[in-house]
């Protein structure tokens, strides 16, 4: 499947009040995997020993790797407040020329050989789907936003509605 274009007219699917929201978690196997491998590892430091040698890898290994898998699958993606959020970076959505959704081949085409190196990435290997986020804000040298997600039709349509608002109130702000 090629990319989608979205016309602007399309609003948010599904997604409340917030306009959209999604957190880039892991898969729930990564999970089973990480621990299975932590206590693998774990027994071969103890390896039949006693005394601090029997506890202490487990304490340690099987804790680390909780942090690490959560700390993998934290970032969030969320359209709110005429914003778009990308764990700490923000994107006003009045600098939004467009949006694309990608699916995992479109991904890989816009993230390859020809992708641009002053481009804002926020790619997830896990995740299959990211959106393409087109910029018109002549002060920032960024061209484009890739952001992965589980929803990527959803989140263009929540970021082209999102635009869209800002568009229609921003006369009337200024005036």
């Amino acid at each position: 499947m090629a990319p989608t274009r979205l016309s602007s007219a399309a609003g948010p699917v599904g997604s409340g009040a917030d306009g959209y929201h999604e957190r880039l978690r892991l898969p729930w196997w990564w999970w089973l995997a990480g621990a299975v491998a932590a206590s693998l590892l774990a027994m071969e430091v103890w390896l039949g020993s006693g005394g601090v040698r029997a506890w202490l890898p487990f304490a340690v290994l099987l804790p680390a790797t909780a942090l690490l898998l959560w700390w993998l699958g934290r970032i969030m993606v969320r359209v709110r407040d005429g914003e778009l959020l990308v764990d700490d970076a923000r994107l006003p959505v009045g600098f939004v020329a467009d949006a694309i959704a990608l699916d995992a081949e479109g991904r890989r085409e816009v993230l390859g050989v020809g992708a641009d190196p002053l481009a804002f990435v926020v790619q997830r290997p896990w995740v299959g789907g990211a959106v393409q986020v087109v910029l018109d804000d002549p002060a920032d040298p960024t061209p484009y936003w890739v952001v992965s997600s589980r929803h990527p039709v959803r989140l263009a349509e929540a970021i082209l509605a999102a635009r869209d608002v800002a568009h229609r109130t921003a006369p009337a702000s200024a005036g």
